[in-house]
């Protein structure tokens, strides 16, 4: 069951127009929500950044804060599984016409669609993954999460192709992020990750990994971090809503350190993992 338009519907049911402007433009922003034992994870600061995308692509909120936290606990439970992804996205509508310019008084389209929630294996956790490394060739404002998305459809294509995981971006020189996670990295013992900026989506799992860092007294700096810091780490992980923190053993066929997750990664894992469970137990942020 999803969410659109107004009506909760069956997933064959649920019919958008080719002629939505996110269809035709990816004119629209969205947001991935994770769900455990139906409780939604930060919620708020995911809504949060919903509201910052929509003010940057100058789209009007169709609905209150309250409304949302409705309709997608309804969507939660409409669900026969328990952990779930909840993708949700907004469209400036359907105005009829392929045209550049905002239409005017045309309804937003709203989409919500919980799926089952896949995080790393047992296995995958243990052993780490694979990465390559890319320029960072994406727009100027990778804050805000648009559904354009091509440039991490080709990086991750090709990652797969070449059995990794993820792309490790590089701008000018700089480490900025994922193709669709945040960056961390460990050297001598501190852990380095980049400041918020228009250059990188501001992660909400990237954000509990530093209030979790600072609160059990993890060394951590935030800011630039260079390319030859990254390549010569001794530790590289990955965050985000579905990944949680996952470690990155090789790059571009290189090993980071000694080629197995390392005891900051796997500390900052076990502290992100208590601090879920804990949540979970409690049914509430």
């Amino acid at each position: 069951m999803l969410y659109l338009n107004g009506a909760f519907l069956r997933a064959e049911d649920a019919k958008i127009s080719a002629l939505d402007r996110g269809c035709l433009f990816g004119d629209g922003v969205y947001e991935v929500i994770p769900v455990y034992n139906r409780n939604p994870f930060r919620l708020q600061e995911h809504l949060n950044r919903l509201d910052a995308s929509l003010a940057s692509i100058e789209l009007p909120n169709p609905y209150p804060r309250a409304e949302w936290v409705r309709l997608i606990g309804e969507a939660i439970r409409l669900q026969s599984f328990d952990d779930q992804s909840v993708y949700l996205h907004v469209t400036r509508g359907n105005a009829g016409e392929r045209d550049f310019p905002f239409p005017v008084d045309v309804p937003p389209t709203v989409l919500i669609n919980p799926s089952p929630l896949v995080t790393p294996s047992a296995a995958q956790k243990a052993a780490g993954v694979k990465a390559l490394s890319h320029a960072d060739f994406r727009w100027l404002r990778c804050d805000i999460k648009s559904l354009n998305l091509l440039p991490t459809v080709l990086m991750r294509e090709h990652a797969k192709r070449a059995g990794c995981t993820e792309v490790v971006l590089f701008r000018d020189g700089w480490l900025s992020e994922g193709a669709a996670s945040n960056i961390f990295v460990v050297k001598d013992g501190v852990v380095l990750t980049p400041p918020k900026s228009h250059l990188m989506l501001p992660g909400i799992t990237y954000d509990v990994v530093i209030e979790l860092a600072r609160a059990n007294g993890v060394p951590l700096e935030v800011r630039a971090v260079s390319e030859a810091e990254v390549r010569s780490a001794d530790e590289l992980w990955m965050t985000s809503s579905t990944r949680e923190v996952l470690a990155i053993v090789e790059l571009d066929g290189q090993p980071v350190g000694d080629r197995a997750v390392g005891p900051v990664t796997q500390r900052m894992d076990a502290i992100y993992q208590e601090f879920k469970h804990q949540v979970m137990r409690a049914g509430k942020e």
